[in-house]
């Protein structure tokens, strides 16, 4: 190991682009491969027997920390004692919790918004509390049942969702090589053995109204004046989930075309998608238009969206048991059975992703001039209600 320290600067390292091994001194180098790819590494010989250590990478590592890893290394071997050895040990020692928040920030940047992640942090956090101070290398199947079993009959989904959240970030702790053996969150041939399967509800489970009593429901709904009326009768009108409608902001809206362009990155298939607006749909967007910055259907807290739970809430004050995620099922049905229009416009109204894979390859555009035609269709049907049905409804909420 050379005795001279801090032969570069700082300047000097972010420079170098020669392959091969740059000696900073005291047994630091910043090491280049063929590729270009930079990392810091320590080398030091202990016992006639050369090692090197890894410190990271040579772009995401500055020279000054690296400096200080080397020097806490130089006096692990002054003091006797083997740098790999204690490194290994330290990284053994590593907690779940630990390796949990580590996760969530690495696979922050994949996610859709900060709500998921969100979700992710409190369910690792709150949940799992009880094995978070635990060295992530000793975890047994024992302790991941006794973080699931109190909740798997409770709230069934809450501890599915924990289980496979643990599972994820026990495969990463052992990739990183902080633990070894099988996954003790692991379900298939695991823990399916050990825990009940959770009573699924076939798909589509969300209660749904039946389209033929649409018009009457929409009659009523449409004397309502509260913002979620509103923002109900609009999430039926363009047959859109609660969450696209709740965060959709003005400057997703183009009055002057009538288009309604929800980011991909709000969308539960990743993609950009474009709704038509029909007349109705455009008087609604009108109605709430105050300075176009901000959410299109505002909350009483200024900056923030209505309530997630603000149309359910008014379902049941309407005293329904359908959802606004239902609603959805009840268009496909009137599209369906009651017009001709495609397949494939109907379901990308929906924003459905197109299972087959060919078909899938070749498809271009998004039907959107026939889906507009739908969405009018659509409107036409709903406001299909009696001059006289509506002024009794009127009456009765007056009463």
């Amino acid at each position: 190991m050379g005795r001279s320290l801090h032969k570069l600067t700082a300047i000097q390292a972010a420079k170098l682009k020669v392959p091969g091994r740059h000696s900073d001194g005291g047994g630091l180098y910043l090491s280049i491969d063929d590729s270009g790819r930079r990392r810091w590494v320590f080398i030091y010989t202990r016992g006639g027997r050369r090692t090197e250590l890894g410190l990271g990478g040579g772009r995401d590592l500055s020279l000054a920390n690296a400096r200080v890893e080397a020097a806490a290394f130089r006096a692990m071997l002054a003091d006797g004692l083997d740098p790999k050895v204690e490194r290994a040990k330290d990284d053994q020692a590593q907690t779940f919790g630990a390796c949990a928040d580590a996760y969530v920030e690495a696979m922050r940047p994949s996610w859709r918004n900060e709500k998921h992640a969100a979700q992710w942090k409190m369910t690792l956090t709150k949940y799992a509390a009880p094995i978070r101070e635990r060295p992530v290398n000793e975890l047994t199947t024992q302790d991941i049942l006794d973080v699931l079993q109190p909740l798997w009959t409770r709230t069934p989904e809450t501890a599915e969702r924990l289980r496979g959240r643990m599972e994820n970030v026990l495969d990463a702790a052992k990739a990183k090589g902080l633990r070894t053996g099988e996954n003790p969150a692991r379900w298939r041939g695991h823990l399916n053995q050990l825990l009940p399967k959770r009573q699924r509800l076939a798909r589509g489970h969300h209660a749904a109204l039946a389209y033929d009593l649409v018009p009457d429901f929409m009659a009523n709904l449409r004397t309502r004046s509260a913002v979620a009326a509103r923002a109900l009768e609009f999430a039926i009108l363009t047959a859109s989930r609660s969450g696209e409608v709740l965060g959709a902001t003005w400057s997703e809206i183009d009055l002057d075309k009538k288009v309604w362009v929800i980011p991909a990155m709000r969308m539960k298939a990743g993609r950009e998608h474009r709704v038509p607006l029909s007349a109705r749909a455009m008087e609604i967007v009108e109605a709430q238009f105050d300075d176009g910055k901000g959410y299109v259907f505002a909350g009483p807290q200024p900056g923030k969206p209505l309530s997630s739970m603000a149309m359910a809430m008014l379902l049941r004050r309407m005293k329904s048991d359908i959802t606004v995620h239902g609603f959805r099922s009840t268009f496909r049905d009137w599209a369906s059975e009651t017009t001709g229009f495609s397949h494939e416009v109907c379901e990308m109204a929906l924003a459905h992703t197109i299972a087959n894979k060919a078909e899938a390859a070749y498809r271009r555009g998004d039907l959107f001039d026939k889906r507009r035609k739908l969405m009018e269709a659509w409107t036409g049907y709903c406001a299909a209600q009696k001059a006289d049905k509506v002024v009794q409804l009127r009456r009765g909420r007056a009463d």
